[in-house]
């Protein structure tokens, strides 16, 4: 190298003398493996509640590290989707809790934009002003898969292989999530119900 050119590795404050880059810690490669699979989603489903992508990367860090910590435990354990999911649920809200203020997807105005989506997808119609606050009512699982298949557009076999379950057992929450949301809208039964029973 001339003496022209820059050594990247220095910095300005050490008297351009070089610092030993330190490698990265070794990790368990069922824990890459875990990281590489799940890290989109949970960037996605931070940054739909927390509205920044910044700050849903800082919360997911976060997450994987807590995750990390007790891999060995998780993995001895089972159910490890179920199980990390509760940790990203847990820190996002915790940070919503720490900032005061909702989650982004009842204030951010591009998600608020989709409501009507939302409410064409769910067989909701008119009335629903609270759709989004009835969904951080629901139970954790109905909530996740609302947010995931509604919210987030994701389709069921990817849902069921993020959260370690049966697609089957996705749909059954997706239904009992919509049900819950009627009820708590205050919405009719959908037309199509009633004619099965009218029916029987």
């Amino acid at each position: 190298m001339s003496n022209g050119d820059v050594d990247t590795d220095a910095s300005p404050e050490d008297g351009g003398h070089s610092q030993p880059v330190q490698e990265p810690p070794d990790l368990p490669l069922d824990f890459e493996g875990f990281y590489l699979g799940h890290q989109e989603f949970f960037h996605d489903f931070a940054e739909i509640h927390l509205g920044s992508r910044r700050v849903a990367e800082q919360v997911v860090h976060e997450v994987f590290l807590e995750i990390l910590g007790g891999w060995d435990e998780l993995l001895a354990e089972g159910n490890l989707e179920q199980r990390t999911l509760a940790v990203l649920h847990r820190c996002v809200t915790d940070r919503l809790r720490q900032d005061r203020r909702p989650p982004a997807f009842v204030i951010n105005a591009p998600i608020a934009q989709n409501l009507q989506a939302v409410r064409n997808q769910l067989e909701i119609t008119t009335g629903s002003s609270g759709l989004y606050e009835a969904i951080l009512n629901l139970p954790t699982r109905q909530f996740t898969v609302i947010a995931l298949r509604h919210l987030l557009g994701y389709p069921t076999k990817q849902i069921a292989r993020y959260m370690g379950l049966d697609a089957r057992t996705v749909d059954y929450h997706g239904r009992k999530g919509k049900e819950r949301l009627r009820v708590q809208l205050g919405l009719p039964i959908p037309p199509s119900k009633n004619k099965k029973g009218a029916g029987q």
